[in-house]
């Protein structure tokens, strides 16, 4: 079975612009949205139409690329400072996003690498892209590593929102889940509520009923009686941050680890 991408943030330099799914609005409506300059993206970003951590980095990098497209400054430094100023506007809509900070500055240094305004067009584009087509390698390779250990008819608790909704395509820890239903593993889904925004709830529940995958949403309170009746055969969570001698769990899965 091959599943139909669901790519939340699509770049179009020729226009230029970029569309991305209106999360706020899921799961009644799915609405493509076009955001035409650094103000609209901007705005998305900070009212969370676009949010989970390689999205954003995806956003960021296509949102400089959008800047280096529609700077109009005759002279490289004019145009450059333009460039930075909209990529600092970029930067301030989530101060602690890591990998957001990370896709506005992998294109920013390409721009700042070029030596003229069209080389420098160009080079935003291929960066931009090239975080785009980072993420979705990355969260494939996730998904191939996590099948090893998700047995046939698999029962699956998962946390919050670590879809395709949260990144490029595909997801981190929903990726391990759609790897494993595309393998014919016949695999079922808890998704946990996660109060108090229900990104659980209203996109994690969305995404797979979408791709046809028996899931079952639960309050955040059942998962802990649900593990100790042996209803669970496995955890897949989205980690809020992996460092070289640390992981991060997400954010209210304490009780998973606990159980």
């Amino acid at each position: 079975m091959i599943m139909e991408p669901l790519r939340p943030i699509i770049f179009h330099p020729h226009v230029p612009s970029i569309e991305y799914i209106e999360q706020t609005l899921l799961p009644d409506t799915c609405e493509i949205r076009t955001a035409e300059c650094i103000s609209d993206l901007a705005d998305a970003i900070v009212r969370l139409g676009i949010r989970g951590a390689p999205a954003l980095g995806c956003a960021g990098a296509s949102g400089v690329a959008l800047s280096a497209l529609l700077t109009k400054e005759d002279s490289f430094p004019a145009y450059l400072k333009q460039v930075r100023s909209d990529a600092d506007i970029l930067k301030s809509t989530r101060p602690t996003a890591v990998n957001l900070f990370y896709g506005v500055d992998f294109v920013l240094n390409a721009v700042e690498s070029a030596l003229t305004i069209e080389e420098a067009k160009s080079r935003a584009v291929d960066a931009a892209r090239e975080v785009i087509r980072s993420d979705s390698r990355t969260c494939h390779a996730i998904g191939k590593t996590g099948l090893s250990v998700i047995p046939y008819g698999a029962r699956i608790l998962t946390h919050c929102n670590a879809g395709a909704l949260a990144c490029a395509e595909w997801g981190t820890a929903l990726g391990v889940v759609r790897t494993a239903h595309e393998a014919g593993k016949k695999v079922s889904v808890f998704s946990c509520e996660t109060r108090p925004l229900l990104q659980g709830a209203r996109l994690t529940t969305w995404e797979l009923m979408r791709d046809g995958i028996d899931v079952t949403l639960i309050t955040d309170s059942m998962a802990a009686v649900l593990m100790r009746k042996g209803k669970i055969d496995v955890v897949v969570v989205g980690a809020d941050r992996i460092v070289s001698d640390a992981v991060f769990n997400k954010i209210g899965t304490y009780m998973h680890a606990v159980c």
